[in-house]
């Protein structure tokens, strides 16, 4: 899987949204996420991790080790019994045997159990060793390796600018049952659109803890890469509109520590609406520049669209 990263990188994605729901908030009947003090449009750091983890999971689909801890239709407990297995503890989900099965393990003279088990997780499943996790079965009993603290993290999204969601009436023909049938020809509903918003993203990678942690590696970096510009690619819905990753800024710092603070990188990102425009419809009304003559020494820069 290559060599474990050795440099700290902070990163900006910029997407946007066009005629679409961006991230539905269900407390609020699936409306969009609209900060309520600005106006400006939100996007959690869940949901694009949700897309990331689906792009991986469909590029590396037969790869053991770029596996998919987080996906729907699997119990955590199942991917857990298989690292469990690994250092001879069988069917350790079983809450009540889980600590005699442990504390029989450790009588083995296994005292590494539970970095045996860490390291096996995080070698098999590629967002464990990206984003964490936080792994019940793994603190009960004798265990403490439940808990992964990953490399790297997102932000929540926030738009440029405030946002209008409005709320669209919608009809089927389709009847739900024989009565309605009888009275009715067309059922009515409603869906929620922001006409358009360009969202930014923050996001960070430790070196320090892929390496002591994790094992993220070089490849999984580049992994990353790719699936962040691609994330809404193979992601489509009527729902969510038109979505795409317009322009992904890469800082790389020349030690693991970093070189400069991140909010000082961050703030030689600016995206600003072209003159002229007062309602923006598309990417073409911003010009999103980079600073490049402020960045900081030990700092270097790169762009993808």
């Amino acid at each position: 899987m290559g060599d474990v990263i050795k440099n700290r990188y902070e990163f900006v994605v910029f997407f946007d949204v066009t005629n679409g729901n961006p991230n539905g908030d269900p407390d609020a009947g699936n409306m969009p996420r609209v900060d309520a003090e600005t106006g400006t449009g939100l996007v959690t750091d869940v949901c694009l991790k949700r897309k990331i983890r689906n792009y991986v999971e469909m590029l590396k689909d037969m790869d053991d080790h770029y596996r998919i801890y987080i996906k729907q239709g699997v119990p955590l407990n199942r991917s857990d019994n298989e690292a469990f297995a690994t250092v001879g503890i069988e069917n350790a989900s079983e809450d009540k045997k889980l600590k005699d099965r442990v504390k029989e393990a450790r009588k083995k003279k296994n005292p590494d159990l539970d970095m045996f088990i860490r390291e096996y997780m995080c070698s098999h499943f590629y967002d464990i060793r990206t984003f964490g996790a936080v792994m019940t079965t793994m603190v009960k009993g004798a265990l403490n390796c439940g808990q992964i603290r990953g490399p790297v993290q997102l932000g929540f999204s926030r738009s440029v600018d405030p946002i209008v969601p409005q709320e669209v009436s919608i009809t089927r023909v389709a009847i739900t049952t024989e009565s309605d049938a009888e009275n009715k020809s067309t059922e009515m509903g409603t869906k929620y659109i922001v006409p358009y918003g360009l969202y930014r993203c923050e996001g960070y990678v430790s070196a320090a803890l892929a390496q002591k942690v994790t094992g993220f590696s070089e490849d999984d970096l580049e992994l990353l890469w790719t699936a962040i510009l691609n994330m809404f690619e193979e992601d489509r819905s009527a729902a969510r509109g038109q979505m795409a990753v317009h322009k992904l800024v890469i800082f790389k710092h020349e030690s693991m520590f970093g070189n400069a603070p991140s909010h000082k990188l961050f703030e030689l990102v600016k995206a600003e609406k072209n003159n002229g425009v007062d309602v923006p419809r598309s990417y073409a009304d911003y010009t999103v520049t980079v600073d490049l003559n402020k960045l900081p020494e030990g700092v270097s820069c790169e762009q993808r669209e």
